[in-house]
């Protein structure tokens, strides 16, 4: 063998040794030969690739996070907030992943914002505040739906944070300060109301005994002079001093 078959070796064998492409275990190598793809993506593991004949495009089937841009949104009630999401995807099919659209990343992201403006914009804010897990699974629902046909799989979609105006922050603020005080004036005329029904049971039961009411007197009494004090306050009947009242007039007008 002369030095032009040593050549033509050494070329063929640079050429195959360039042709060996390593794909890891999450990859996928999508093979275009002559201009036409072939039904089965390669890999993982080592793959031909004959240039210029085929040209090979990776594409990962890790999920991938996609973090959605703050969004001006007008909810239902006409407030206006930002509101920002996290996206998880995953390529399901790697051909159509690459034929059916430019980038799936790209128009994942811009499908993800027009779809955070108008699911959001149709519920109130309380609403928003209130139920995120199933806005969030309503949008999973759409963006879902729309990227199926590219072979991507929108794993989850989070609304991560939500900015309000201040002056709403401070309306939500007043809100809550009169929704706590109502519940403490709740609890307030309950207990006064509870304490109201006691009396009215401790009247009835010692109006059924009337010398129960003068021992409870003379026990308010010693509790009075358990405390050292100087002043002694003896309750008199309210009957008593009605009839003080009655016999006064009743002596004035026969001295008269």
């Amino acid at each position: 063998m002369g030095i032009p078959g040593l050549i033509v070796v050494a070329v063929i064998i640079l050429y195959l040794l360039n042709s060996i492409k390593i794909l890891r275990e999450y990859e996928r190598g999508v093979i275009f030969r002559l201009g036409r793809a072939l039904q089965q993506p390669k890999g993982p593991g080592i793959i031909l690739v004959f240039r210029p004949f085929d040209q090979m495009i990776r594409v990962s089937l890790r999920q991938e996070v996609l973090e959605v841009p703050p969004q001006d949104v007008i909810t239902r009630d006409n407030v206006t907030i930002k509101v920002n999401a996290v996206i998880t995807l995953r390529v399901l099919d790697p051909l159509k992943a690459v034929i059916e659209v430019s980038n799936y990343v790209y128009q994942t992201s811009q499908f993800a914002q027009t779809t955070l403006r108008s699911v959001l914009g149709e519920v109130e804010l309380d609403s928003l505040l209130a139920h995120r897990d199933a806005l969030n699974q309503r949008i999973q629902s759409i963006m879902d739906q729309r990227t199926e046909p590219w072979g991507v799989k929108v794993v989850s979609v989070e609304v991560k944070q939500v900015d309000l105006p201040e002056q709403m922050l401070r309306a939500m603020a007043k809100q809550a300060e009169a929704e706590r005080e109502k519940r403490s004036k709740i609890i307030n005329a309950e207990g006064e109301y509870a304490a109201a029904q006691r009396l009215v049971d401790a009247a009835n039961l010692l109006a059924t005994q009337p010398m129960t009411l003068q021992l409870r007197y003379l026990q308010t009494l010693t509790d009075i002079g358990t405390e050292k004090n100087t002043t002694v306050i003896f309750p008199l009947p309210v009957e008593l001093i009605s009839l003080i009242q009655k016999i006064v007039p009743a002596r004035s007008e026969e001295q008269k």
